[in-house]
């Protein structure tokens, strides 16, 4: 649901005019984050704004709701998923210095035992690992993504067996397919052809040229002391996540100043040593699944006849974040939250305004006797591809979306309930026993009902 409500974003993106000015004053800002901080879906925002060369931060919320510790642009979050353009700005510095080419297979800069699935004689590339048209699949089947850190036991040899024995369900660059076991593979094989770490190749190579001392994977003592707790959706604090493995798909943690100097390295085309690398990871490398949204290398480039945006997002267990530019106007917006709840609108709104903002409908969640839930729990079908999966868990109820994470819901009566990670509800129609017959599915203005199946 929540990959649904980012592709939706993008589309009204798409469609919104640029206005003259650049970004709204401070105060207003400062509204539109405490309106989504009093929902209680994060306890803290901290955004950069970028114009022109000049920067601002605005926060709202706190750190950490048990001690109330203040934000500000030099706090700690995990990035998540904006690692990979970091991995791709890599790449590119690789293959201009001659190390890799993107043409070049994967396979070819891993152990010779390892034996990476091809379909009809097409090798996977280091470009469909950066352009998510590898065919691999999101998670590796062989990661069981549901504990409180799920990549942390996620080894080496488990990738290269999983790798060795996967059979591909389509062609390799058939089609655009987001996959963090993609992004993962290509920083781990960057790093193997380097000798070197992931994470010290990343910092000699990209951040310390750009000055991003804050930005890194092992924290320093200073940088642990400025970390704002993660929370889930249900605002309870959640450990950090940590993918040894898979480093290149999520692993940074980073701080509003440091990513406004990377969003402004990104748009100044003279500025750094690494301006012809970044430059290379803009460049229009193909279609996604939506339309008016093309990718380049890792970054999402949302084509409007105004100018293109250049975006990405990250969320991990219990952090989200944005990351977006206009070259054409020359600013760039940084979102960082401290909850798996989405901030991807607020970001696309400052940038165009008239990319609608999510609602920020107050729901009164209730008690209600959790053995009611027992009459809930199944799954739900809306079509042959797409189900909800309804399951139980102590006193709290979880749906999963078919190829979505699974998310808490929380009561406003006996029958409804509500999402905290986007602005959607659930309702459920019993039958003569008390049992559900059907879930209908309330968003976006629109009521959709599943019938229960066996």
């Amino acid at each position: 649901m929540r990959r649904a409500l980012v592709m939706a974003l993008l589309a009204a993106l798409a469609g919104a005019p640029a206005h003259a000015a650049a970004f709204p004053p401070d105060s207003a800002v400062r509204a539109i984050l405490a309106a989504r901080v009093a929902t209680g879906r994060v306890p803290g925002l901290v955004v950069g704004l970028l114009d022109h060369g000049a920067t601002r931060v605005i926060v709202a919320g706190v750190a950490d709701s048990a001690s109330t510790r203040p934000l500000d642009g030099r706090t700690v979050f995990e990035i998540g998923s904006v690692t990979k353009v970091f991995t791709a700005t890599l790449l590119a510095d690789m293959a201009r210095r001659g190390e890799v080419r993107l043409d070049q297979p994967v396979a070819e800069l891993l152990p010779k035992t390892v034996h990476v699935p091809e379909k009809d004689g097409r090798r996977i590339t280091l470009l469909d690992l950066a352009t998510q048209r590898s065919g691999l699949p999101r998670v590796p089947s062989n990661l069981a993504p549901e504990g409180p850190n799920p990549y942390a036991e996620y080894t080496v040899p488990l990738l290269y067996d999983f790798l060795s024995h996967y059979t591909l369900t389509r062609g390799v660059g058939e089609r655009y397919e987001y996959s963090n076991l993609g992004m993962g593979l290509l920083g781990h094989a960057l790093a193997l052809e380097a000798k070197q770490s992931y994470e010290a190749l990343l910092i000699e190579r990209v951040l310390d040229p750009l000055g991003m001392k804050e930005t890194r994977i092992t924290l320093t003592h200073d940088l642990e002391t400025r970390l704002a707790p993660g929370h889930d959706l249900a605002g309870k604090p959640v450990p950090n996540w940590d993918l040894p493995t898979l480093a290149g798909a999520g692993a940074l943690r980073s701080t509003a100043a440091d990513l406004l100097r990377f969003v402004a390295a990104n748009l100044d085309s003279n500025g750094t040593a690494l301006a012809a690398d970044l430059f290379a990871t803009h460049a229009r490398r193909n279609d996604t699944t939506s339309p008016h949204v093309a990718i380049g290398l890792a970054w999402h480039i949302i084509e409007r006849p105004e100018g293109n945006i250049w975006m990405h997002n990250g969320g991990t267990g219990g952090y989200h974040t944005l990351i977006a530019f206009d070259p054409r106007r020359d600013v760039g917006v940084v979102v960082l939250g401290n909850s798996a709840a989405t901030v991807d609108d607020i970001g696309f709104h400052l940038l165009a305004a008239d990319a609608p903002l999510e609602p920020v409908a107050q729901h009164a969640e209730v008690k209600i006797d959790p053995r009611l839930f027992d009459r809930y729990v199944g799954r739900y079908v809306f079509t042959p591809a797409f189900a909800i999966d309804v399951t139980r868990e102590g006193d709290a109820l979880f749906l999963q979306a078919t190829g979505q994470p699974r998310l808490p819901v929380f009561p406003e009566s006996d029958t409804r309930f509500f999402l905290k990670a986007v602005e959607a509800q659930i309702s459920f129609e019993p039958d003569s026993t008390g049992r559900a017959a059907a879930l209908i599915l309330h968003q976006n203005g629109r009521d959709q009902r599943a019938p229960r199946v066996p």
